[in-house]
This record gives structure tokens, sequence and C-alpha cells, in this order.
């Protein structure tokens, strides 16, 4: 069955598009907030996105910036916002469509069919690593222990977005300024104390000895590296 995410924080929109999707044999998740909406995409793996704007926490736009980053799931973008200017930002930021609200529910369904037809874009993130006692494996999103005993790990959204730019390159120096642009998005480039408090967070939940990090490498001042 082929699996929608709606995210919206507006009750009755929700229920709304959750039981329209149901009726046409959709199985439906939802999230009411930009977080939950990047949990649930790394959880339940959708077929599309649903996505409102005006989200609380993250909004719409955030959350696409950090999808992006190890995603290439279609996203509808189904928002109030109507100038052009908008419009460009979420096409920009990585929405496949736009519909803006009210809209006829008819004309949504069928935008969704729309992007469900279209080819697998190439170009996903893929890849496995060794990190301290776990494998990293990009495609299925999951973190694994190597060995019996160690304790089950969970990385957050914005972790995986890290960790997916340093996988994909390995041996190459990953710029402070290109995770954050990447993950958090146009404007962040200088939150550099963000950065290092997520990666010290990576680091104590895969490194062996998170102080002297084997895989996860710093160069002061520039970025970070992966070594295999």
């Amino acid at each position: 069955m082929t699996r929608i995410l709606v995210v919206d924080d507006e009750p009755q929109m929700l229920r709304a598009l959750q039981i329209n999707l149901q009726a046409r044999q959709y199985d439906v998740t939802t999230a009411a907030d930009g977080t939950l909406a990047l949990e649930e995409t790394a959880r339940s793996r959708p077929d599309a996105i649903i996505l409102d704007l005006g989200l609380p926490g993250l909004d719409g736009l955030e959350v696409l910036a950090a999808l992006r980053v190890w995603s290439t799931v279609p996203v509808i973008v189904v928002s109030g916002r109507s100038s052009a200017t908008e419009k460009v930002a979420a096409l920009d930021a990585g929405a496949d469509d736009y519909v803006t609200k009210p809209f006829a529910m008819n004309e949504l369904l069928a935008r969704v069919r729309a992007v469900l037809r279209r080819p697998p874009i190439e170009g996903a993130p893929t890849g496995v690593a060794v990190i301290g006692d776990y494998t990293v494996d990009l495609a299925s999103c999951t973190v694994s222990p190597r060995h019996d005993g160690v304790a089950a790990v969970r990385l957050t959204p914005t972790e995986w977005g890290i960790i997916t730019l340093l996988i994909q390159h390995p041996g190459r120096l990953v710029t402070g300024t290109e995770i954050l642009h990447s993950v958090w998005g146009p404007g962040h480039e200088g939150n550099t104390n963000y950065l290092r408090v997520y990666v010290a967070g990576i680091r104590r939940k895969l490194e062996t000895d998170p102080a002297h990090p084997r895989h996860l490498r710093t160069e002061p001042g520039m970025g970070y590296r992966y070594d295999p």
C-alpha cells in the first residue's frame, strides 16, 4: 500500500486529508510539527509527503532543507501562503509541487497521483559506514550494533543530516559552512556553535572514545572529516 505522510498543525485539515487519502486506499501517517515530520519520514519511509509551511518549531522550508540532505521523497506543499515569492522559495528548497489553500480535494489528489507516477530520482543517499561499534546505513536510515551487548542508538533528523554529508564524502574535508547550509538551510552558516554541539552528540553515540574520535575528525577552524 502506498504510504503518504501528511504534515499540518491544523487538526481539522490534518483529519480531512487523512480521511480522504485513506478512502483512496493510501496508508496515511501524520505529523503536527516539523520535528515530528522529519522523525516520521526517517521511521516510516513514506512514498510522498503533503507538507504545510506554517508549522510550529521548524517551519516547512526548514523541513524541506533538512529532508533534502538525505531523501528524494516527493513533497507537495499545501499552504495558505500564495505569493510568488513563497512558492519560488518552497520549490527552490526542494518541493515537487505547490498547492494554495483553500483547494479542491480532487485537485490535490490528482497532484498526489502525479508525483507518485514520476520515476525515482537517482542519487538518493546510499552507503554503509562502520563507526565504532555501529554500522550506519544511509539507505535505510538505520544504526545497527555490530556486537552483542552494544546499546541501541537513535539519531535525530539533524544528526542524520550531518552524518549523511560526512559519510557521503569519505576522507574529504566538509566545511562547517557546507554542513550548516545543507542541514540548517541558507542564513545559518554562522551558527558554528550549533554544529559543534551536534557533532559532539553524534560522537557520544557512535565513537568508542568520543574524546578521541577515530572516524568523525575535526579539522580546526575548517570543518569535519569522516575517516573510514
